[in-house]
């Protein structure tokens, strides 16, 4: 059975009155999570689209980058989209709810932060009804401020992204200690520990554009100590 199949089937049990906090509790455990995971980005990027009030061929595209929906499954995407954007609790009601569904899995919230970065910056612009958004969602999922930060300050190209930022490092740290986190992201970042996270392989490609800055990041850093 495919994932949208299985998405399909939540959706008819929350169509049979299930509520949504059962529906999202049967999806805690592999291989459910990336079921979870899928309804949970497509539910936010639709209330995302009333931020800067417009949904772009751009971001239907981008999130087709991250998530390859086959032709006999375009029913079931449009479905939990149109869901989510037609019914009337606000978003903050949906990150509550996704937000405990992951619990203490910082990885996977993040993950699911920066796909909705990822979609939200596809039409080339980054709208400050989108930063609102993502800043009350990343303070719904309770995520420290410096992990908002290193997203923001390594997806959204307002310019050079700062190094420090970009590992969520002060630039007093010392630099034994900066390599560990260089280290600890890179491990964090590999397709294997995504996988393990529940976030669906499609979503995984994210990964190699993270490691890219993150690599870069490390080396400016360790470039100007040793200059």
């Amino acid at each position: 059975m495919s994932i949208w199949s299985r998405i399909s089937d939540a959706l008819s049990a929350l169509a049979k009155g299930e509520s949504l906090s059962d529906v999202f509790e049967r999806l805690r455990t592999p291989p459910e999570r990336r079921v979870a995971f899928t309804i949970a980005v497509i539910a936010l990027s639709a209330k995302m689209a009333k931020a800067d009030g417009r949904v772009t061929r751009d971001e239907v595209r981008a999130f087709r980058e991250v998530f390859h929906i086959p032709p006999e499954d375009e029913a079931n995407a449009a479905r939990v989209f149109d869901l989510a954007r037609q019914d009337v609790a606000g978003f903050e009601s949906y990150a509550r709810r996704i937000g405990a569904m992951f619990g203490t899995d910082r990885g996977t919230l993040c993950d699911l932060m920066e796909g909705l970065f990822h979609i939200a910056l596809a039409d080339g612009s980054y709208h400050p009804g989108e930063d609102a958004f993502l800043a009350c969602v990343a303070e719904i999922f309770e995520l420290p401020e410096g992990a908002f930060r290193r997203l923001k300050a390594r997806l959204v190209p307002d310019a050079a992204p700062d190094p420090f930022d970009v590992l969520g490092v002060e630039p007093d740290t010392p630099l034994p200690e900066i390599r560990r986190t260089w280290r600890q992201l890179v491990r964090e970042s590999h397709p294997d520990a995504m996988i393990a996270r529940g976030v669906p392989e499609e979503a995984v490609k994210l990964s190699e554009k993270r490691l890219i800055a993150i690599n870069r990041a490390w080396e400016e850093i360790s470039s100007r100590a040793h200059a």
